[in-house]
């Protein structure tokens, strides 16, 4: 049994490896050709560009890691099936489930590959892409509206709630166009502080600079609330908001790992905002790497097609065609589910559920009729 475990683990893994190292190579020329479209901007030069796309590779491994165990999978067991070496092996004693559990351990093991690459490395790495881009692209990219947060705060005068947005974020955690907006318990609102810049330390506490402080005083019977400016060059503002979930609200949704999607969804709950865009993500990253079990769960059926089935580059071609509908469906999934407000780990789960049940469906297929 040593010697088949190791001589499926060794084709496949030398077949997963060089099929990974072909996507990768092709997605970071894709990424750097992107890049130089920015070269000569503030500096930016085809060095920094090839920097950028380096630290995209970790997330493109975990995106791609399914496909590639796939594709490997499929070519992998194909050559040993056209070289009759798997009849060899059924018959002498590898029966289906024995196969099937080979695989599962291997899969295992990719999958916890997987785990550590898109929850450590990826995140980590995009976070120095978005930074380094910051630095030579005046900011990082927001949405139209910037950044929304909210925070509750118990103060002498009663509980205050908070809104803030962030128009711009620059390099170096520098915080541009900000407005906090404070309102009492009854709604209406007290302050608004408006700052050019700001940086967020350690406690809560915003450094801002270039604040106008807008007051509404209580509004006479009968008459309207009066506002009054108040420009101070120097403000510190304390907040309840930790420096981490501020950082979720403007880093890329990719510089988040999954324990931080969970407290940044908490956050969310507590504050009562929309969190199901990230309850979508939290699930997607909780269960992608089960993924790898599912693809080599559907590449060993190709093991028990016979030759006159079709050749190996035929079957890889089927293999490559399931790894893009498998993305496909994943990503629409993801969509209809932000749409439709269906449950998050429901959507995230599907598209694994309904691969598997179509590879143990089409394996046992194979094992009974072929």
């Amino acid at each position: 049994m040593k010697t088949v475990r190791r001589l499926f683990y060794t084709d496949i893994v030398s077949s997963v490896g060089f099929v990974g190292l072909a996507f990768l190579s092709l997605f970071f020329f894709i990424d750097f050709v992107d890049e130089l479209a920015d070269a000569g901007k503030r500096g930016y030069s085809p060095v920094y560009a090839a920097g950028v796309s380096v630290l995209e590779v970790p997330g493109h491994v975990y995106e791609l890691m399914p496909i590639a165990v796939l594709i490997g999978t499929i070519y992998a067991l194909s050559r040993m099936a056209q070289s009759s070496e798997f009849t060899i092996l059924r018959t002498g004693g590898l029966g289906p489930g024995r196969a099937l559990a080979l695989l599962a351990s291997l899969g295992a093991v990719f999958g916890a590959v997987t785990f550590v690459v898109g929850d450590y490395l990826a995140p980590a790495a995009e976070e120095q892409a978005a930074t380094l881009q910051a630095s030579y692209q005046g900011g990082l990219r927001l949405q139209r509206a910037g950044a929304w947060l909210k925070d509750r705060q118990q103060t002498p005068e009663g509980e205050r709630s908070y809104s803030i947005n962030v128009g711009h974020a620059s390099s170096g955690g520098v915080l541009r166009d900000i407005r906090i907006f404070e309102f009492d318990t009854s709604g209406r609102l007290v302050q608004r502080i408006a700052a050019s810049s700001g940086q967020v330390q350690d406690h809560g506490v915003w450094n801002l600079s270039g604040v106008t402080l807008t007051h509404w005083a209580d509004a006479p019977p009968g008459g309207a609330a009066q506002a009054t400016d108040e420009d101070v060059p120097v403000l510190q503002w304390r907040s309840a908001l930790p420096a981490s979930v501020v950082a979720a609200a403007v880093l890329p949704l990719s510089t988040m790992s999954t324990a931080e999607l969970g407290r940044y969804i908490s956050h969310l709950s507590e504050n009562e905002q929309a969190a199901q865009r990230y309850e979508i993500q939290f699930w997607k990253r909780a269960l992608y790497p089960f993924a790898c079990l599912v693809m080599v769960a559907l590449a060993l059926p190709f093991a028990y097609l016979h030759a006159r089935g079709g050749g190996v580059s035929l079957k890889v071609f089927g293999g490559i065609m399931l790894g893009i509908s498998f993305v496909l469906l994943n990503n629409v999934a993801g969509h209809l589910g932000l749409l439709r407000n269906w449950t998050p780990w429901m959507v995230a789960a599907a598209p694994s559920v309904i691969y598997l049940l179509l590879s143990l469906a089409a394996f046992a297929w194979l094992v009974k009729y072929r």
